[in-house]
């Protein structure tokens, strides 16, 4: 059975078109990707994410339990952070990437995917007897919106006057809504969960307000200018994060993690690039070659940028052809298009 948001009524009123995206039915577009990337890199819009996935963390050794699944280093955080991390098999390879809020020294919430909620939690779980914590999935409890872009704060204070003056990657918990700095395009914004009532109310308010609704094809375009990796493209689970370019998220001097002993030796098999295109639209599954047509890796994600009305792309290259001063082609339909490597973000987000 295909499931549906809180919010899927007013996805149909606003004439959005609706697509399955992870067993839901999701909003794809409302107008055009174009409006909708647009809107939030200026002005601001909003998406529901309704979809994703709530765990809560809650007891004495909440933080500990946490800490002991994920590759980034909860414990060390302070409280009121959001920490992004990739939660890990014993072998290194990647179940899931989610972000850990501190709410209180007994309470963490973990959002995920929502693809991989059920497989998640029953991980994560599995874990949890050794530990003085009760692990929950509230998944069904919540509704979330995204709202995004540099006029994000100023519309939300309209509705929220006690809205504290939050540093980005952190977290404020009122009553039973959690609203934390943190998005998925690269811009300013806040992340709001509550009930269903609650954030059906604050989605009328804010179309109501201008904001323009957004979908899933702006919210990919987003992702991808600003270089922001999606689990089932740049991550899955046979590859690390060390595959994936997040060696950053994994903190080796920790105590233990589950997939330390695996990652503190293992030398990655791929490396993730980007990869700028100008004359097509480079899409997942395409083939990345070298100058005499060797196949040297494969596309992982790919999009035709709305800000610089090109074509950008996540590679995924074998380790051993790498070379950054090689020649990179994208194989399209048997035809060569050069491709550029780069090193920072096609696009420079504008987020505190």
């Amino acid at each position: 059975m295909t499931l549906r948001t809180s919010l899927y009524q007013k996805h149909v009123d606003l004439k959005a078109k609706i697509v399955d995206f992870a067993g839901w039915d999701m909003p794809v577009q409302y107008t055009s990707v174009k409006d909708e990337t647009l809107a939030v890199r200026k002005k601001v819009g909003v998406f529901d994410v309704s979809h994703m996935g709530e765990f809560f963390a809650e007891g004495p050794d909440a933080i500990k339990f946490i800490d002991s699944l994920v590759t980034n280093d909860i414990a060390s955080a302070a409280m009121g952070k959001a920490i992004y991390s990739p939660l890990c098999r014993e072998n290194g390879t990647v179940v899931d990437d989610l972000i850990v809020y501190k709410l209180a020294e007994q309470k963490l919430l973990i959002c995920v995917n929502a693809s991989n909620i059920q497989k998640d939690f029953e991980w994560m779980n599995a874990h949890a007897g050794k530990y003085d914590v009760r692990f929950t999935n509230k998944s069904e409890h919540y509704s979330l919106l995204a709202l995004q872009g540099p006029e994000s704060e100023g519309i939300l204070k309209k509705f929220i006057p006690n809205l504290p003056s939050l540093e980005y990657y952190s977290v404020w918990e009122s009553g039973q809504t959690i609203i934390a700095r943190t998005g998925y395009t690269g811009e300013d914004g806040f992340e709001i969960f509550g009930s269903h009532e609650y954030i059906g109310k604050l989605w009328d308010q804010l179309i109501a307000a201008g904001v323009t609704p957004c979908g899933l094809a702006s919210r990919d375009v987003l992702r991808l200018e600003v270089c922001y990796p999606l689990y089932g493209h740049e991550l899955n689970d046979e590859i690390t994060p060390l595959d994936a370019a997040l060696a950053w998220t994994v903190k080796l001097n920790k105590t233990s993690f589950i997939g330390k002993t695996a990652l503190t030796d293992y030398k990655p098999k791929y490396k993730l690039v980007k990869l700028l295109v100008e004359k097509a639209i480079p899409r997942e599954g395409y083939h990345v070659v070298d100058e005499n047509d060797g196949v040297i890796g494969v596309v992982t994600s790919g999009t035709m940028s709305v800000v610089l009305n090109q074509g950008v792309a996540f590679a995924r290259i074998s380790s051993d052809k790498f070379s950054k001063g090689q020649n990179y082609f994208i194989d399209i339909r048997q035809k060569k298009y050069p491709a550029t490597l780069v090193t920072k973000p096609f696009v420079q987000g504008g987020h505190k």
